[in-house]
């Protein structure tokens, strides 16, 4: 398993229900095409796999 990943919002929030918006604020991203890197753990492929649809996620 890799120890960070990127994750990057390719789609929009609107039209998002607000628990999803919620868990984008949470990962830290804000803007269409922003990237973070963050450690991957358990709770962040959780909050990843609440909103696949709306990120792209990188191994690194």
């Amino acid at each position: 398993m890799a120890k960070m990943l990127k994750i990057t919002l390719t789609k929009s929030v609107i039209g998002s229900n607000p628990k999803q918006r919620a868990v984008i604020k949470a990962l830290g991203l804000k803007k269409m095409h922003h990237s973070v890197e963050l450690a991957d753990t358990p709770a962040t492929r959780g909050a990843v796999a609440k909103v696949t649809h709306l990120v792209t996620v990188e191994e690194l």
